[in-house]
């Protein structure tokens, strides 16, 4: 059962059944208010907001009697610590639990020291208002997934907890019903026109500010990939990738790691720009400071109607630029 009172408190109140006998309080609480996390319930009992028979609990351990009656009470959501800022968003698709958005490369996801404003949380703070209904007891949005700061394109972001669990159990469960495909310029032409690309991903134990494939060790990670376009002296290529895990930098780290870096990366590329290349190109590659890397493709179930929904981010101006300088036509 559930109540709203004026001031925007949540009642939840619960009565132990039968099946309930014997079990722990977390394992019943947590069946009998799917719309909450055990995370947020653990908090919320540990603050002294959950009262059985009368009596304060503050043990998510405890035995459940046949007939005890639970009352949790949800004190409104917290404004996050970051501040609302009116950034204009180019948002793919939006409702009442979610949001998929374009996001520009250059954009820090989270504020962070020396990114303290200016993020794609102090922008969605700004968009999304009052329609953010706390996420963990506190109004912020759910970010399931990133981008690097230099990476463009679509992110889905929740609004609510559910949506939040949802969504980060599909991201991390049930990668068959997600789908995310990147642009990638990179240097030369694989050899295979697609493939996969195995390897297990981890700190670089020369840099450890760098990601590389481990022979032991690191996170298991698969990217597919499958060359769209590659000019006649096979410098560059336009590359689509899909990514079947989510492993920091997992499209830059195993395009390298096959010998073909993403064009302008400035962590796992090379910096010289060929003299074979005209001099408009020449240009375009030495201003080009970032990774040539784009996620145009954004599809998933949606965590609470069940509908897919599909998301395409349009190429950025500047590597739309650089793609067609390449002579690189998708």
């Amino acid at each position: 059962m559930t109540e709203e009172t004026d001031n925007q408190t949540e009642i939840l109140s619960h009565t132990a059944t039968a099946a309930d006998e014997g079990a722990r309080l977390d394992k019943v609480l947590a069946g009998a208010w799917p719309d909450q996390s055990r995370s947020r319930i653990k908090s919320l009992i540990e603050d002294g907001h959950l009262v059985q028979n009368d009596q304060t609990v503050l043990k998510m351990s405890a035995k459940v009697k046949q007939g005890d009656r639970f009352v949790l009470t949800i004190p409104p959501a917290e404004p996050a610590t970051p501040e609302a800022e009116d950034i204009k968003l180019d948002v793919l698709y939006e409702d009442d639990d979610l949001l998929v958005i374009n996001k520009p490369a250059g954009m820090v996801v989270h504020p962070a020291a020396g990114n303290e404003s200016g993020t794609l949380v102090n922008a969605l703070l700004g968009h999304c208002g009052d329609s953010l209904s706390g996420i963990g007891g506190v109004k912020r949005p759910g970010i399931v997934h990133r981008l690097d700061k230099d990476t463009s394109g679509a992110m889905v972001v929740a609004k609510n907890d559910v949506a939040h669990r949802g969504l980060s159990t599909l991201f991390s469960e049930d990668k068959e019903n997600i789908d995310r495909a990147y642009i990638a310029l990179v240097w030369g032409v694989p050899r295979q026109s697609e493939g996969e690309i195995e390897g297990n991903i981890g700190r670089s134990p020369r840099n450890r500010k760098k990601m590389t494939v481990l022979k032991s060790g690191g996170k298991y990670a698969l990217t597919r990939y499958k060359v769209l376009a590659k000019r006649d002296d096979s410098l560059a290529s336009l590359v689509e990738c899909r990514l079947a895990t989510g492993r920091t930098h997992q499209i830059r780290v195993h395009m390298s790691h096959i010998g073909h870096s993403l064009v302008c990366d400035p962590v796992y590329g090379r910096n010289k720009v060929s003299q074979k290349f005209n001099f408009e190109t020449q240009q375009l590659l030495n201003t080009f400071n970032k990774q040539a890397l784009h996620a145009r493709t954004l599809g998933f179930l949606h965590p609470t109607t069940g509908q897919y929904i599909s998301t395409q981010a349009p190429i950025p101006d500047d590597l739309a630029d650089l793609i067609r300088s390449l002579e690189l036509y998708l």
